[in-house]
């Protein structure tokens, strides 16, 4: 008995030392057998035998020589973290577009792909154009059996269980849609809501990387918030924290008229883009639409700051164009609401902010299984 419980204590070390091993590759590759000892503090046996178990799963390669001048005598072997070894699926679906990226088990994009999507497309037709575009730009950039997770990001509210509860595709409320999508084998697809997202997009590729206190605002279409509190994701207790374009009185609901923009346009350039034009060439017109719609959103970013005390407000989604005449209004209208302004950011990531972030919470959920998997 004594020995039974002494095997299973060995392996339950072993797993432990292989989790420290993969863990110190992932965050840096390459790296020698020496350099992987010092960097977790395990011994140079034990290193190299988690980099055999590791190799043997494929998730660890050998990297190839340096190349220039090396030092007389046999190099050191250097292993590395294979990206290539899985895929994961992102997917930013709205009301006017949709998003699918893949990307290696980096987080590098592999693949990506943009879809116009007709605003009046009823929830039933636009969950089947959602699965049949998930599934042939699958087949289009990944093996099948190599993606590992999928994330959908979608408008509306997203509770612990994955349920939706929307006012932009009131079809959807109550639904469960992971369990509408295929999994492919990769396990049920995770749905979240897209400014939470948005948020985790910038906190790891964006313009808050090095931000504990983080309030993003999604803006375009309908203006939302989501937030990071000390570098997590703030939720709420059912996923609706930062909703406050649902409060009519804050005026966010209806912000996104103030960017129609009746002037002309260029040949395939977007309504707000021809805006940002005009502001750029001071139309008086177009400034007095961008100042439009920072009186329209102030108050609920105002309400926000408060509430959270946020070090940073990162502006995303469809108003960024304008977002170099936006941030001085803002800083000017929350300046006698606020106690403190908070630093105001434009995100740099473009229309694939909610689709990065849903490939970076499919690369958590990665991550922890197969971390998980060996620690077990």
């Amino acid at each position: 008995m004594r020995n039974r419980a002494r095997g299973h204590d060995l392996l339950a070390l072993r797993r432990l030392n292989t989790t420290v091993v993969l863990r110190a590759l992932h965050h840096r590759s390459p790296r020698t057998l020496a350099e992987l000892a010092a960097d977790t503090g395990l011994s140079r046996p034990t290193v190299e035998a988690a980099v055999e178990e590791l190799a043997e799963r494929g998730l660890v390669g050998e990297a190839a020589e340096e190349s220039g001048e090396r030092p007389p005598g046999r190099p050191a072997r250097r292993f590395r973290f294979r990206a290539e070894a899985g895929h994961v699926l992102g997917v930013d679906i709205g009301l006017h577009k949709m998003v699918l990226l893949v990307a290696d088990l980096g987080g590098t994009v592999r693949a990506a792909q943009r879809h116009a999507i007709d605003p009046e497309l009823g929830g039933s037709a636009r969950l089947n154009l959602l699965r049949d575009s998930m599934e042939s730009f699958l087949d289009a950039h990944a093996p099948r059996d190599g993606v590992l997770a999928r994330c959908v990001g979608v408008p509306g509210m997203v509770d612990g269980a994955g349920v939706i509860t929307s006012v932009v595709i009131p079809e959807w409320s109550g639904v469960d849609l992971g369990r509408l999508l295929p999994d492919g084998g990769a396990g049920r697809t995770l749905i979240e809501n897209d400014v939470n997202l948005a948020v985790l997009a910038e906190r790891w590729q964006g313009a808050a990387t090095l931000v504990g206190d983080v309030v993003c605002v999604l803006t375009g279409h309908r203006v939302s918030c989501g937030l990071t509190i000390d570098g997590r994701l703030h939720r709420g207790r059912r996923g609706g924290a930062g909703e406050l374009g649902m409060l009519p009185l804050l005026g966010m609901s209806g912000a996104q008229d103030a960017l129609r923009w009746p002037g002309a346009r260029a040949t395939g350039e977007s309504e707000v883009a021809a805006l940002a034009r005009a502001a750029d060439a001071a139309d008086p017109r177009a400034l007095a639409a961008v100042a439009d719609f920072a009186d329209r959103i102030a108050p609920g970013i105002a309400a926000i700051s408060l509430a959270v005390d946020p070090e940073l407000i990162v502006l995303t989604g469809g108003a960024t164009p304008v977002g170099g005449h936006l941030v001085p209004l803002l800083e000017d209208r929350l300046r006698p609401m606020t106690l403190h302004v908070p630093r105001i950011a434009l995100s740099p990531l473009g229309d694939r902010g909610v689709a990065i972030g849903a490939v970076r919470k499919a690369l958590d959920q990665v991550e922890e299984e197969l971390l998980g998997d060996m620690a077990s």
